[in-house]
Protein backbone atom coordinates (compact mmCIF):
# COMPACT_ATOMS: atom_id res chain seq x y z
CA UNK A 1 0.00 0.00 0.00
CA UNK A 2 2.79 2.27 0.75
CA UNK A 3 4.14 2.08 -2.96
CA UNK A 4 0.49 2.73 -4.19
CA UNK A 5 0.28 5.91 -1.56
CA UNK A 6 3.60 7.58 -3.31
CA UNK A 7 2.29 6.55 -6.92
CA UNK A 8 -1.11 8.67 -5.85
CA UNK A 9 1.27 11.23 -4.48
CA UNK A 10 4.09 11.78 -8.20
CA UNK A 11 0.34 11.48 -9.65
CA UNK A 12 -1.40 14.20 -7.77
CA UNK A 13 2.03 16.16 -8.23
CA UNK A 14 1.93 16.38 -11.89
CA UNK A 15 -0.74 18.02 -14.48
CA UNK A 16 0.56 16.09 -17.12
CA UNK A 17 -1.48 13.08 -18.59
CA UNK A 18 1.07 11.21 -19.93
CA UNK A 19 3.42 11.49 -16.54
CA UNK A 20 0.46 10.33 -14.88
CA UNK A 21 -0.52 7.52 -17.42
CA UNK A 22 3.53 6.33 -17.28
CA UNK A 23 3.54 6.30 -13.50
CA UNK A 24 0.70 4.24 -13.03
CA UNK A 25 1.86 2.05 -15.89
CA UNK A 26 4.87 1.55 -14.49
CA UNK A 27 3.55 0.88 -10.64
CA UNK A 28 1.64 -1.72 -12.21
CA UNK A 29 4.17 -3.42 -13.71
CA UNK A 30 6.25 -3.38 -10.83
CA UNK A 31 3.47 -4.89 -8.90
CA UNK A 32 2.37 -8.86 -8.77
CA UNK A 33 -0.48 -9.58 -10.63
CA UNK A 34 -2.93 -9.90 -8.19
CA UNK A 35 -2.14 -6.77 -6.15
CA UNK A 36 -2.01 -4.71 -10.07
CA UNK A 37 -5.74 -5.97 -10.58
CA UNK A 38 -6.69 -4.52 -6.74
CA UNK A 39 -4.57 -1.44 -7.43
CA UNK A 40 -6.10 -0.75 -10.88
CA UNK A 41 -9.70 -0.70 -9.11
CA UNK A 42 -8.61 1.32 -5.95
CA UNK A 43 -6.78 3.99 -8.55
CA UNK A 44 -10.36 4.02 -10.75
CA UNK A 45 -11.77 5.28 -6.91
CA UNK A 46 -13.22 3.00 -5.39
CA UNK A 47 -12.78 0.38 -2.91
CA UNK A 48 -14.38 -2.43 -5.40
CA UNK A 49 -15.28 -3.38 -8.95
CA UNK A 50 -17.70 -1.46 -10.59
CA UNK A 51 -20.13 -4.18 -11.72
CA UNK A 52 -20.48 -5.58 -7.92
CA UNK A 53 -22.91 -4.28 -6.09
CA UNK A 54 -21.21 -4.18 -2.82
CA UNK A 55 -20.68 -1.22 -0.95
CA UNK A 56 -18.64 -0.29 2.38
CA UNK A 57 -21.61 1.72 3.72
CA UNK A 58 -19.34 3.86 6.07
CA UNK A 59 -19.94 7.30 6.13
CA UNK A 60 -18.10 10.14 6.83
CA UNK A 61 -18.68 10.87 10.12
CA UNK A 62 -17.97 7.46 11.02
CA UNK A 63 -14.65 7.85 9.75
CA UNK A 64 -13.95 11.34 11.46
CA UNK A 65 -14.66 9.58 14.43
CA UNK A 66 -12.25 7.11 13.86
CA UNK A 67 -9.42 9.71 12.51
CA UNK A 68 -10.32 11.58 15.79
CA UNK A 69 -9.97 8.58 18.19
CA UNK A 70 -6.67 8.24 16.67
CA UNK A 71 -5.14 10.98 16.11
CA UNK A 72 -6.23 12.35 19.84
CA UNK A 73 -6.86 15.70 18.35
CA UNK A 74 -9.79 18.39 19.48
CA UNK A 75 -12.77 19.27 16.86
CA UNK A 76 -11.03 22.43 16.19
CA UNK A 77 -8.16 20.85 14.85
CA UNK A 78 -9.41 18.46 12.57
CA UNK A 79 -11.70 21.02 11.09
CA UNK A 80 -9.40 23.40 10.66
CA UNK A 81 -6.96 20.47 8.73
CA UNK A 82 -10.30 19.85 6.97
CA UNK A 83 -10.49 23.61 5.90
CA UNK A 84 -7.20 23.79 4.09
CA UNK A 85 -7.87 20.53 2.52
CA UNK A 86 -11.33 19.68 1.43
CA UNK A 87 -11.27 16.17 2.28
CA UNK A 88 -10.88 13.77 4.85
CA UNK A 89 -8.45 11.70 3.53
CA UNK A 90 -6.44 13.98 3.54
CA UNK A 91 -6.71 15.10 7.36
CA UNK A 92 -6.14 11.77 8.28
CA UNK A 93 -2.74 11.82 6.44
CA UNK A 94 -1.85 15.23 8.31
CA UNK A 95 -2.82 14.59 12.05
CA UNK A 96 -2.38 10.86 12.00
CA UNK A 97 1.02 9.70 13.64
CA UNK A 98 3.58 7.21 12.16
CA UNK A 99 4.76 5.18 14.72
CA UNK A 100 7.08 1.39 13.91
CA UNK A 101 5.51 -1.71 12.64
CA UNK A 102 2.87 0.09 10.58
CA UNK A 103 2.19 -1.09 6.90
CA UNK A 104 -0.43 -2.66 4.96
CA UNK A 105 -0.41 -4.40 1.86
CA UNK A 106 -3.01 -3.88 -1.54
CA UNK A 107 -4.62 -7.36 -0.92
CA UNK A 108 -4.18 -6.52 2.77
CA UNK A 109 -6.48 -3.21 2.35
CA UNK A 110 -8.98 -4.81 -0.06
CA UNK A 111 -9.17 -8.23 2.66
CA UNK A 112 -10.34 -5.26 4.69
CA UNK A 113 -12.55 -3.71 2.77
CA UNK A 114 -14.60 -7.01 2.19
CA UNK A 115 -14.62 -7.81 5.68
CA UNK A 116 -15.93 -4.40 6.34
CA UNK A 117 -18.47 -4.68 3.17
CA UNK A 118 -20.06 -7.75 5.10
CA UNK A 119 -19.81 -6.48 8.76
CA UNK A 120 -23.20 -5.50 10.30
CA UNK A 121 -23.77 -2.40 12.31
CA UNK A 122 -21.83 0.90 13.29
CA UNK A 123 -19.96 -0.70 15.91
CA UNK A 124 -18.52 -3.73 13.82
CA UNK A 125 -17.35 -1.47 10.60
CA UNK A 126 -15.88 1.07 13.00
CA UNK A 127 -13.52 -1.44 14.57
CA UNK A 128 -12.72 -2.77 11.12
CA UNK A 129 -11.85 0.81 9.76
CA UNK A 130 -9.87 1.58 13.35
CA UNK A 131 -7.86 -1.43 13.25
CA UNK A 132 -7.18 -1.03 9.43
CA UNK A 133 -5.84 2.61 9.84
CA UNK A 134 -3.72 2.07 13.08
CA UNK A 135 -1.72 -0.40 11.25
CA UNK A 136 -1.54 1.90 8.39
CA UNK A 137 1.07 4.43 8.10
CA UNK A 138 0.07 8.22 7.55
CA UNK A 139 0.61 8.16 3.89
CA UNK A 140 -1.19 4.63 3.37
CA UNK A 141 -4.08 6.07 5.69
CA UNK A 142 -4.43 8.80 3.86
CA UNK A 143 -5.38 6.80 0.92
CA UNK A 144 -7.42 4.53 2.20
CA UNK A 145 -9.75 7.09 3.57
CA UNK A 146 -10.18 8.52 -0.02
CA UNK A 147 -10.81 5.29 -1.47
CA UNK A 148 -13.14 4.50 1.29
CA UNK A 149 -15.52 7.79 0.58
CA UNK A 150 -14.75 7.37 -3.33
CA UNK A 151 -12.55 10.84 -3.53
CA UNK A 152 -9.14 10.40 -5.09
CA UNK A 153 -9.08 13.82 -5.90
CA UNK A 154 -5.26 13.18 -7.67
CA UNK A 155 -6.27 14.10 -11.08
CA UNK A 156 -6.65 10.52 -12.30
CA UNK A 157 -9.56 9.24 -14.13
CA UNK A 158 -10.47 6.02 -14.95
CA UNK A 159 -9.63 6.72 -18.23
CA UNK A 160 -6.01 7.31 -17.80
CA UNK A 161 -5.90 4.03 -16.34
CA UNK A 162 -7.21 2.12 -19.45
CA UNK A 163 -4.55 4.06 -21.05
CA UNK A 164 -1.55 2.57 -18.53
CA UNK A 165 -3.17 -0.60 -18.73
CA UNK A 166 -2.96 -1.06 -22.51
CA UNK A 167 0.96 0.89 -22.13
CA UNK A 168 1.88 -1.25 -19.36
CA UNK A 169 0.47 -4.37 -21.12
CA UNK A 170 -0.64 -5.49 -24.29
CA UNK A 171 -3.72 -4.38 -26.54
CA UNK A 172 -4.70 -0.70 -27.81
CA UNK A 173 -6.45 1.39 -25.63
CA UNK A 174 -9.62 0.99 -27.67
CA UNK A 175 -9.33 -2.69 -26.51
CA UNK A 176 -9.07 -2.25 -23.07
CA UNK A 177 -11.90 0.47 -23.06
CA UNK A 178 -14.35 -1.82 -24.36
CA UNK A 179 -13.19 -4.29 -22.32
CA UNK A 180 -13.69 -2.63 -19.19
CA UNK A 181 -17.05 -1.30 -20.18
CA UNK A 182 -18.01 -4.96 -21.42
CA UNK A 183 -17.08 -6.14 -18.12
CA UNK A 184 -17.51 -3.62 -15.66
CA UNK A 185 -14.28 -4.67 -13.82
CA UNK A 186 -10.74 -2.43 -14.57
CA UNK A 187 -8.93 -5.25 -12.37
CA UNK A 188 -10.52 -8.13 -14.58
CA UNK A 189 -9.49 -6.18 -17.69
CA UNK A 190 -5.67 -5.81 -16.67
CA UNK A 191 -5.62 -9.65 -16.13
CA UNK A 192 -7.16 -10.45 -19.91
CA UNK A 193 -4.63 -7.63 -21.50
CA UNK A 194 -1.74 -9.27 -19.32
CA UNK A 195 -3.05 -12.54 -21.01
CA UNK A 196 -3.40 -10.99 -24.34
CA UNK A 197 -7.23 -12.02 -24.18
CA UNK A 198 -8.63 -8.47 -24.51
CA UNK A 199 -10.42 -9.34 -27.86
CA UNK A 200 -12.73 -12.45 -26.39
CA UNK A 201 -14.60 -10.45 -23.85
CA UNK A 202 -17.81 -10.83 -24.06
CA UNK A 203 -20.59 -8.82 -22.13
CA UNK A 204 -21.21 -9.17 -18.66
CA UNK A 205 -25.05 -8.64 -18.23
CA UNK A 206 -26.64 -7.07 -14.98
CA UNK A 207 -23.42 -4.91 -14.89
CA UNK A 208 -24.45 -1.48 -16.12
CA UNK A 209 -23.23 0.35 -18.91
CA UNK A 210 -22.60 4.14 -18.74
CA UNK A 211 -25.83 5.92 -19.68
CA UNK A 212 -25.04 8.00 -23.50
CA UNK A 213 -26.08 11.49 -22.42
CA UNK A 214 -27.40 14.65 -23.73
CA UNK A 215 -26.23 18.23 -24.59
CA UNK A 216 -28.76 21.11 -23.49
CA UNK A 217 -29.57 23.39 -26.47
CA UNK A 218 -31.12 26.82 -26.55
CA UNK A 219 -33.25 27.06 -29.29
CA UNK A 220 -35.45 24.96 -32.05
CA UNK A 221 -32.97 27.03 -34.60
CA UNK A 222 -30.07 24.86 -32.52
CA UNK A 223 -31.78 21.78 -31.98
CA UNK A 224 -32.00 21.32 -35.58
CA UNK A 225 -28.54 22.17 -36.85
CA UNK A 226 -26.08 19.31 -36.18
CA UNK A 227 -27.45 16.70 -37.88
CA UNK A 228 -29.99 15.75 -41.22
CA UNK A 229 -32.32 13.43 -39.43
CA UNK A 230 -33.54 13.67 -36.39
CA UNK A 231 -35.57 11.42 -34.04
CA UNK A 232 -37.73 13.42 -31.60
CA UNK A 233 -39.03 12.23 -28.43
CA UNK A 234 -41.03 13.52 -25.11
CA UNK A 235 -38.23 14.47 -22.52
CA UNK A 236 -40.12 12.80 -19.75
CA UNK A 237 -39.33 13.49 -15.73
CA UNK A 238 -38.39 10.42 -14.30
CA UNK A 239 -35.70 7.90 -13.14
CA UNK A 240 -33.26 6.88 -16.12
CA UNK A 241 -32.94 3.54 -15.64
CA UNK A 242 -31.22 0.60 -17.65
CA UNK A 243 -32.78 -2.98 -18.19
CA UNK A 244 -31.23 -6.10 -18.29
CA UNK A 245 -32.69 -9.11 -19.00
CA UNK A 246 -31.47 -12.78 -19.05
CA UNK A 247 -33.20 -16.03 -19.12
CA UNK A 248 -36.50 -14.67 -16.98
CA UNK A 249 -33.89 -12.64 -14.84
CA UNK A 250 -34.61 -9.22 -14.83
CA UNK A 251 -32.59 -5.95 -13.08
CA UNK A 252 -33.04 -2.53 -13.43
CA UNK A 253 -30.33 0.25 -12.89
CA UNK A 254 -30.50 3.71 -12.23
CA UNK A 255 -27.67 6.24 -13.62
CA UNK A 256 -25.57 5.76 -11.11
CA UNK A 257 -25.62 2.05 -11.17
CA UNK A 258 -27.63 1.04 -8.41
CA UNK A 259 -30.00 -1.32 -8.82
CA UNK A 260 -33.82 0.17 -8.12
CA UNK A 261 -35.17 -2.88 -9.02
CA UNK A 262 -37.02 -3.29 -5.62
CA UNK A 263 -38.83 0.06 -5.61
CA UNK A 264 -40.14 -0.91 -8.99
CA UNK A 265 -41.65 -4.69 -8.39
CA UNK A 266 -44.29 -4.45 -11.48
CA UNK A 267 -41.07 -2.97 -13.60
CA UNK A 268 -39.14 -6.92 -13.96
CA UNK A 269 -42.45 -8.71 -14.20
CA UNK A 270 -43.34 -7.05 -17.34
CA UNK A 271 -39.92 -7.99 -19.25
CA UNK A 272 -39.50 -11.52 -17.93
CA UNK A 273 -41.29 -12.62 -20.85
CA UNK A 274 -38.61 -11.12 -23.34
CA UNK A 275 -37.95 -13.85 -25.38
CA UNK A 276 -33.73 -13.32 -25.57
CA UNK A 277 -31.37 -11.50 -23.59
CA UNK A 278 -31.52 -7.83 -23.51
CA UNK A 279 -30.29 -4.82 -22.10
CA UNK A 280 -32.56 -1.98 -23.09
CA UNK A 281 -32.65 2.12 -22.08
CA UNK A 282 -35.68 3.98 -20.80
CA UNK A 283 -36.84 6.31 -18.26
CA UNK A 284 -38.92 4.70 -15.68
CA UNK A 285 -42.57 7.43 -14.90
CA UNK A 286 -45.32 7.35 -12.61
CA UNK A 287 -48.11 6.71 -15.04
CA UNK A 288 -52.02 7.39 -15.65
CA UNK A 289 -54.51 6.62 -17.95
CA UNK A 290 -54.73 7.58 -20.71
CA UNK A 291 -51.06 7.30 -21.61
CA UNK A 292 -49.83 10.43 -19.42
CA UNK A 293 -46.78 10.63 -17.22
CA UNK A 294 -47.51 12.00 -13.40
CA UNK A 295 -45.05 14.81 -11.49
CA UNK A 296 -41.55 13.66 -10.85
CA UNK A 297 -42.72 14.91 -7.29
CA UNK A 298 -45.44 11.43 -7.37
CA UNK A 299 -43.24 9.38 -9.07
CA UNK A 300 -40.64 10.31 -5.68
CA UNK A 301 -42.47 8.14 -3.39
CA UNK A 302 -41.90 5.03 -4.66
CA UNK A 303 -37.75 5.69 -4.27
CA UNK A 304 -35.50 3.62 -1.91
CA UNK A 305 -38.15 1.50 -0.91
CA UNK A 306 -37.22 -1.94 -0.41
CA UNK A 307 -41.15 -2.99 -0.09
CA UNK A 308 -43.67 -1.33 -1.96
CA UNK A 309 -47.10 -2.06 -0.63
CA UNK A 310 -50.50 -2.94 -2.59
CA UNK A 311 -51.81 0.30 -2.08
CA UNK A 312 -49.01 2.11 -3.64
CA UNK A 313 -48.89 -0.46 -6.82
CA UNK A 314 -52.36 0.57 -7.01
CA UNK A 315 -52.04 4.35 -6.30
CA UNK A 316 -48.93 5.12 -8.00
CA UNK A 317 -48.55 3.02 -10.85
CA UNK A 318 -45.13 3.28 -13.13
CA UNK A 319 -44.57 2.55 -16.46
CA UNK A 320 -40.91 1.86 -18.34
CA UNK A 321 -41.16 3.76 -21.25
CA UNK A 322 -38.21 2.24 -23.40
CA UNK A 323 -36.58 4.07 -26.57
CA UNK A 324 -33.31 2.38 -27.25
CA UNK A 325 -31.69 -1.19 -27.20
CA UNK A 326 -27.94 -1.58 -26.26
CA UNK A 327 -27.46 -5.61 -26.69
CA UNK A 328 -30.03 -8.26 -27.92
CA UNK A 329 -29.75 -11.92 -28.66
CA UNK A 330 -26.35 -12.41 -27.35
CA UNK A 331 -25.03 -9.09 -29.68
CA UNK A 332 -24.09 -5.69 -28.72
CA UNK A 333 -25.52 -3.18 -30.89
CA UNK A 334 -23.78 0.18 -29.46
CA UNK A 335 -21.70 0.95 -32.29
CA UNK A 336 -25.13 0.37 -34.41
CA UNK A 337 -27.09 3.88 -35.84
CA UNK A 338 -30.09 5.07 -34.30
CA UNK A 339 -32.24 3.84 -36.60
CA UNK A 340 -30.93 0.26 -37.13
CA UNK A 341 -31.55 -0.13 -33.21
CA UNK A 342 -34.83 1.44 -33.12
CA UNK A 343 -35.77 -1.61 -35.76
CA UNK A 344 -34.17 -3.78 -33.14
CA UNK A 345 -36.42 -2.57 -30.65
CA UNK A 346 -39.62 -2.31 -31.99
CA UNK A 347 -38.92 -5.90 -33.08
CA UNK A 348 -37.59 -7.04 -29.65
CA UNK A 349 -40.80 -5.43 -28.05
CA UNK A 350 -43.20 -6.97 -30.56
CA UNK A 351 -42.30 -10.15 -29.57
CA UNK A 352 -43.16 -9.61 -25.86
CA UNK A 353 -46.07 -11.32 -23.96
CA UNK A 354 -49.26 -9.36 -22.59
CA UNK A 355 -47.52 -5.92 -24.07
CA UNK A 356 -49.44 -3.59 -25.66
CA UNK A 357 -46.70 -2.37 -28.20
CA UNK A 358 -47.70 0.30 -30.72
CA UNK A 359 -45.25 -0.01 -33.41
CA UNK A 360 -44.13 2.34 -36.27
CA UNK A 361 -47.25 2.61 -38.08
CA UNK A 362 -48.84 3.65 -35.44
CA UNK A 363 -46.77 6.60 -34.36
CA UNK A 364 -46.90 7.48 -38.02
CA UNK A 365 -50.86 8.07 -37.50
CA UNK A 366 -50.91 10.60 -34.75
CA UNK A 367 -48.97 13.93 -33.57
CA UNK A 368 -50.09 13.27 -30.41
CA UNK A 369 -49.65 9.95 -30.02
CA UNK A 370 -48.95 9.89 -26.41
CA UNK A 371 -52.26 11.27 -24.98
CA UNK A 372 -53.64 8.03 -27.04
CA UNK A 373 -50.40 5.86 -25.35
CA UNK A 374 -52.88 3.57 -22.86
CA UNK A 375 -51.72 -0.12 -21.85
CA UNK A 376 -53.61 -2.12 -19.86
CA UNK A 377 -55.39 -5.86 -19.21
CA UNK A 378 -58.77 -5.09 -20.59
CA UNK A 379 -60.33 -7.30 -18.15
CA UNK A 380 -58.64 -5.70 -15.03
CA UNK A 381 -58.45 -2.27 -16.49
CA UNK A 382 -54.69 -2.28 -14.97
CA UNK A 383 -51.96 -0.23 -16.44
CA UNK A 384 -49.15 -2.19 -18.16
CA UNK A 385 -45.43 -1.23 -17.77
CA UNK A 386 -43.95 -1.33 -21.05
CA UNK A 387 -43.99 0.97 -23.59
CA UNK A 388 -42.33 1.81 -26.78
CA UNK A 389 -41.02 5.59 -26.65
CA UNK A 390 -43.29 7.23 -29.70
CA UNK A 391 -41.03 9.27 -32.01
CA UNK A 392 -41.53 12.21 -33.89
CA UNK A 393 -40.10 14.19 -36.94
CA UNK A 394 -39.90 17.52 -37.69
CA UNK A 395 -38.25 19.70 -40.88
CA UNK A 396 -38.32 23.12 -39.59
CA UNK A 397 -38.04 25.54 -36.09
CA UNK A 398 -41.72 25.94 -36.27
CA UNK A 399 -42.44 22.10 -36.06
CA UNK A 400 -40.22 21.25 -33.73
CA UNK A 401 -41.80 24.38 -31.73
CA UNK A 402 -44.45 22.61 -31.72
CA UNK A 403 -43.95 19.74 -30.84
CA UNK A 404 -41.97 21.07 -27.70
CA UNK A 405 -45.39 23.01 -26.64
CA UNK A 406 -46.91 19.40 -27.44
CA UNK A 407 -44.84 17.61 -25.07
CA UNK A 408 -45.28 20.74 -22.19
CA UNK A 409 -48.69 20.13 -22.57
CA UNK A 410 -48.80 16.99 -22.34
CA UNK A 411 -46.77 17.42 -18.52
CA UNK A 412 -43.24 16.28 -19.77
CA UNK A 413 -40.03 18.37 -19.34
CA UNK A 414 -39.54 19.44 -23.09
CA UNK A 415 -37.72 17.09 -25.90
CA UNK A 416 -34.70 14.97 -27.09
CA UNK A 417 -33.63 15.26 -30.41
CA UNK A 418 -31.14 12.58 -31.42
CA UNK A 419 -29.20 11.91 -34.97
CA UNK A 420 -30.42 8.71 -36.40
CA UNK A 421 -26.99 7.37 -37.71
CA UNK A 422 -25.37 8.38 -34.34
CA UNK A 423 -23.74 5.34 -32.24
CA UNK A 424 -24.72 4.54 -28.93
CA UNK A 425 -21.87 6.15 -26.35
CA UNK A 426 -21.50 5.39 -23.03
CA UNK A 427 -20.92 7.94 -20.37
CA UNK A 428 -20.33 10.20 -23.46
CA UNK A 429 -21.97 13.28 -23.79
CA UNK A 430 -21.80 15.31 -27.34
CA UNK A 431 -23.86 16.40 -30.10
CA UNK A 432 -25.22 13.39 -30.95
CA UNK A 433 -28.34 13.77 -28.38
CA UNK A 434 -29.51 17.04 -27.47
CA UNK A 435 -32.03 18.18 -24.83
CA UNK A 436 -34.32 21.08 -25.02
CA UNK A 437 -36.46 22.12 -22.03
CA UNK A 438 -37.02 25.10 -19.96
CA UNK A 439 -36.82 26.40 -16.58
CA UNK A 440 -40.37 25.85 -14.91
CA UNK A 441 -39.90 29.02 -13.00
CA UNK A 442 -37.36 31.06 -11.18
CA UNK A 443 -37.46 32.13 -7.47
CA UNK A 444 -36.12 35.08 -5.53
CA UNK A 445 -34.54 33.26 -2.38
CA UNK A 446 -32.22 34.14 0.89
CA UNK A 447 -28.85 32.45 1.80
CA UNK A 448 -29.55 31.03 5.08
CA UNK A 449 -26.03 28.82 4.71
CA UNK A 450 -22.80 28.16 3.07
CA UNK A 451 -20.75 25.17 2.81
CA UNK A 452 -16.93 25.10 1.53
CA UNK A 453 -16.62 23.49 -1.89
CA UNK A 454 -14.57 20.59 -3.17
CA UNK A 455 -11.77 20.18 -5.94
CA UNK A 456 -10.86 23.73 -7.22
CA UNK A 457 -13.89 24.99 -4.89
CA UNK A 458 -11.68 24.43 -1.73
CA UNK A 459 -11.42 26.90 0.81
CA UNK A 460 -13.93 29.07 -0.79
CA UNK A 461 -18.00 28.66 -0.15
CA UNK A 462 -19.64 28.05 -2.86
CA UNK A 463 -22.13 25.73 -1.69
CA UNK A 464 -25.56 28.03 -0.49
CA UNK A 465 -28.23 26.77 1.08
CA UNK A 466 -31.57 28.93 0.38
CA UNK A 467 -35.12 29.63 1.70
CA UNK A 468 -38.31 31.53 1.33
CA UNK A 469 -40.51 33.65 3.83
CA UNK A 470 -42.98 31.35 5.34
CA UNK A 471 -46.97 32.45 5.48
CA UNK A 472 -46.70 35.27 7.92
CA UNK A 473 -43.09 36.42 6.31
CA UNK A 474 -41.46 36.42 9.69
CA UNK A 475 -39.17 33.26 9.11
CA UNK A 476 -37.17 32.03 6.79
CA UNK A 477 -38.17 28.22 5.46
CA UNK A 478 -34.99 26.23 3.36
CA UNK A 479 -35.98 25.19 -0.05
CA UNK A 480 -32.76 24.25 -1.44
CA UNK A 481 -29.40 24.17 -2.32
CA UNK A 482 -27.39 25.33 -5.34
CA UNK A 483 -23.29 25.51 -5.86
CA UNK A 484 -23.63 26.32 -9.45
CA UNK A 485 -24.03 29.75 -11.48
CA UNK A 486 -21.88 32.34 -10.28
CA UNK A 487 -18.81 32.96 -11.98
CA UNK A 488 -15.10 32.33 -9.73
CA UNK A 489 -15.17 36.10 -9.46
CA UNK A 490 -18.34 36.21 -7.47
CA UNK A 491 -18.15 33.20 -5.38
CA UNK A 492 -14.43 34.74 -4.26
CA UNK A 493 -16.58 38.23 -3.07
CA UNK A 494 -19.21 36.62 -1.57
CA UNK A 495 -16.91 33.82 0.52
CA UNK A 496 -15.48 37.17 2.01
CA UNK A 497 -18.83 38.66 2.68
CA UNK A 498 -20.23 35.29 4.72
CA UNK A 499 -16.65 35.05 6.57
CA UNK A 500 -17.70 38.57 7.98
CA UNK A 501 -20.90 37.71 8.28
CA UNK A 502 -21.19 34.24 9.94
CA UNK A 503 -23.91 33.21 12.75
CA UNK A 504 -22.83 30.33 13.36
CA UNK A 505 -19.47 28.26 12.26
CA UNK A 506 -20.36 24.72 12.28
CA UNK A 507 -16.47 23.53 10.81
CA UNK A 508 -17.29 22.87 6.78
CA UNK A 509 -20.63 24.80 7.10
CA UNK A 510 -21.76 28.06 8.22
CA UNK A 511 -25.23 29.93 9.40
CA UNK A 512 -25.17 33.41 7.89
CA UNK A 513 -26.88 36.46 8.00
CA UNK A 514 -29.72 35.92 5.96
CA UNK A 515 -29.47 39.01 3.84
CA UNK A 516 -28.13 37.79 0.50
CA UNK A 517 -31.21 37.30 -2.37
CA UNK A 518 -30.73 35.38 -5.47
CA UNK A 519 -32.47 34.56 -8.27
CA UNK A 520 -32.61 30.25 -8.58
CA UNK A 521 -34.23 28.63 -11.66
CA UNK A 522 -34.93 25.05 -11.21
CA UNK A 523 -37.09 22.82 -13.76
CA UNK A 524 -38.88 21.14 -11.02
CA UNK A 525 -40.56 21.12 -7.28
CA UNK A 526 -41.52 18.19 -5.38
CA UNK A 527 -42.96 17.65 -1.41
CA UNK A 528 -39.60 17.01 0.71
CA UNK A 529 -39.26 16.36 4.26
CA UNK A 530 -35.78 17.40 3.68
CA UNK A 531 -35.87 21.16 3.95
CA UNK A 532 -38.39 22.52 6.54
CA UNK A 533 -40.44 23.92 3.47
CA UNK A 534 -42.08 20.82 3.00
CA UNK A 535 -40.47 22.01 -0.95
CA UNK A 536 -37.15 20.88 -2.82
CA UNK A 537 -36.27 22.13 -5.97
CA UNK A 538 -35.33 19.30 -8.55
CA UNK A 539 -32.15 20.92 -10.61
CA UNK A 540 -32.19 24.45 -8.85
CA UNK A 541 -29.10 26.74 -10.38
CA UNK A 542 -28.08 30.34 -9.39
CA UNK A 543 -29.39 32.78 -12.34
CA UNK A 544 -27.92 36.15 -10.55
CA UNK A 545 -27.28 37.44 -7.48
CA UNK A 546 -30.30 39.78 -7.00
CA UNK A 547 -28.36 42.69 -5.48
CA UNK A 548 -31.05 45.36 -6.07
CA UNK A 549 -33.36 43.64 -3.74
CA UNK A 550 -33.14 42.78 -0.01
CA UNK A 551 -34.42 39.83 1.41
CA UNK A 552 -37.58 41.45 2.56
CA UNK A 553 -38.54 41.44 -0.96
CA UNK A 554 -37.67 37.51 -1.53
CA UNK A 555 -40.51 35.47 -2.28
CA UNK A 556 -42.84 33.26 -0.25
CA UNK A 557 -44.19 30.16 0.52
CA UNK A 558 -47.29 30.76 -1.19
CA UNK A 559 -46.00 31.44 -4.31
CA UNK A 560 -43.93 27.89 -3.74
CA UNK A 561 -47.14 26.52 -3.53
CA UNK A 562 -49.12 28.46 -5.99
CA UNK A 563 -46.03 26.82 -8.46
CA UNK A 564 -46.17 23.56 -6.99
CA UNK A 565 -50.46 23.12 -8.15
CA UNK A 566 -50.06 24.58 -11.19
CA UNK A 567 -47.81 21.76 -12.47
CA UNK A 568 -49.20 19.06 -10.16
CA UNK A 569 -52.34 18.98 -12.63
Amino acid sequence: MRRLAEACEAIAATTKKSLKTGIVADYLKSRTVDAAAVSAVFLSGRAFPAWEETTLQVGGALLWRVVQELSSKDEATLTSAYRKHGDLGAVAGEVLAERSGQGLSVLEVADTFRQIAAARGPAAKTALVLGSLERATPLEAKYIVKIMTGDLRIGLKESLVEEAIAKAYAGTVAEVQRANMLLGDIGETLRIALEGRLAETKMRLFHPLGFMLASPIESTEEGLSYFAEAAIEDKYDGIRAQAHVAEGEVKFFSRTRDEISQSFPELPAALAGLPQDAILDGEIVAWEQPGRARPFSVLQQRLGRKKVSDRMLREIPVAYLVFDVLYADGELLIDRPLRERGRVLDELLETMKDVNHRGPETQRKSKDLQSQLSFGMEEEKAILNVIRTPVFRARSPEELENLFGAAQARGNEGLMIKDLGSAYTPGKRGKSWLKMKRELATLDVVVTAVEYGHGKRVGVLSDYTFGVWDTNRDRLVNIGKAYSGLTDVEIAEMTQWFLQHTMEDQGFRRTVEPRIVLEVAFNNMMRSDRHDSGYALRFPRIVRLRRDKSAEEADTIERVREIFEQNSQ
